[in-house]
């Protein structure tokens, strides 16, 4: 099983992930759902700390793991849910409630891509105001 193997078993990964997205947030095309994913990682990214962003990456795909990569992983953005998901909306291009939706359908997804300790600890880093986007 040479890396051409483990190229194609992450870009197969990292499609599947976008169209379950797709499909849960009931999106018209993939493209799309890349912008909702890109645009909630890359934000929930920004909100983590201590290096979880480094760990959750660790359990996804590449293509997906590179948007919490971007910023350093001991600084984290405090603010609160409706701030994060106008941030999301802005960064995806669409009102508050669209981003809402998706920010929910991209987590539900996540949140069965990776193991259940590692959202365990995602979770812990957000106040209770948050518990709607991770039910």
């Amino acid at each position: 099983m040479g890396l051409e193997y483990v190229r194609e078993v992450e870009r197969v990964q990292y499609e599947e992930f976008i169209d379950r997205v797709r499909q849960r947030a009931e999106l018209g095309s993939l493209s799309k759902a890349e912008r909702a994913v890109r645009a909630t990682l890359t934000t929930l990214g920004e909100y983590l700390s201590g290096g979880e962003g480094l760990d959750l990456a660790a359990q996804l795909p590449q293509g997906l793991a590179e948007h919490l990569r971007r910023q350093p992983p001991d600084r984290a953005m405090l603010f609160s849910l409706n701030d994060f998901l106008q941030e999301v909306g802005e960064r995806e291009g669409v009102n508050t409630d669209e981003a809402s939706a998706h920010a929910r359908a991209v987590v539900s997804i996540l949140q069965e891509a990776v193991s259940e300790g590692e959202m365990a600890d995602v979770r812990r880093q957000f106040p209770s105001e948050f518990d709607a986007l991770f039910d």
